[in-house]
């Protein structure tokens, strides 16, 4: 079975520079029409962004990546320069964790794309630099409390990794919870209450469980109230199914 594709569009135009260069709304918006072609049609949203030029908060654009993330869909943006002028708005990108096209570059998607866009902003080079400087202080510093390092290869795992790891983890479903809390909330707006008739609705809208499944089932569903249920973001449903 083919998979389609599915956009979420973002466009940032500016008050005082909205005509300017070409990056007009009108014209971002043909721009992504032309790159997408026939695909046009799989644009589940569009986000527009009105900046003032004093504002540094982008509450179009962590919306647009909600909804990306939610959707397992791709972010397009009709210009590259639109988002890379600023180290702040790819580290979002990045940090998010979706897929971004560009229409005027449309080599860039994917995980080499991925790699290209941190290379244009010079993001690979310092987080590199970051990370190897972080690297030899924590060996250093291992070294020096007596710790051997290397010769075991029995590839066992330290109790503060796992822990990390498990936080990670645990971040990471938190803000897929997140995610999807307004569309639980909406659907128990709408007399859709119970996980399994939950389930059904988000499996008829396409929203793509937690491991990307095409199909939704009423424990995944309860996994994802009783974390939001925790973060005292939404209620238990009722356990009548």
């Amino acid at each position: 079975m083919i998979v389609k594709r599915r956009f979420v569009a973002y466009y940032r135009v500016s008050t005082r520079k909205q005509g300017q260069s070409g990056l007009g709304l009108d014209a971002q918006r043909a721009a992504v029409a032309n790159h997408l072609g026939d695909e046009l049609g799989n644009v589940l949203a569009e986000f527009t962004e009105v900046e003032s030029g004093r504002r540094n908060d982008r509450p179009a654009l962590d919306a647009a990546l909600t909804a990306a993330r939610l959707h397992r869909a791709s972010l397009v943006v009709a210009k590259v320069d639109r988002l890379t002028r600023s180290v702040g708005f790819l580290e979002r990108i990045l940090e998010a964790g979706v897929d971004v096209r560009f229409a005027d570059l449309p080599a860039i998607e994917g995980p080499t794309g991925r790699f290209m866009l941190q290379q244009m902003a010079a993001v690979a080079e310092l987080e590199a630099g970051l990370i190897s400087t972080r690297t030899k202080a924590a060996l250093a510093a291992a070294k020096a409390r007596g710790q051997r390092l290397g010769g075991h290869r029995g590839g066992s795992i330290s109790e503060e990794a796992r822990r990390q790891g498990r936080d990670t983890q645990s971040s990471l479903a938190d803000r897929r919870a997140r995610d999807i809390a307004p569309v639980l909330k909406q659907l128990r707006v709408e007399g859709i209450a119970s996980p399994t008739a939950i389930a059904r609705a988000l499996t008829g809208r396409g929203i793509p469980t937690a491991r990307g499944g095409t199909t939704w089932s009423g424990p995944q569903v309860r996994l994802i109230e009783a974390r939001l249920a925790r973060a005292g973001q939404l209620r238990p449903s009722p356990t009548r199914q």
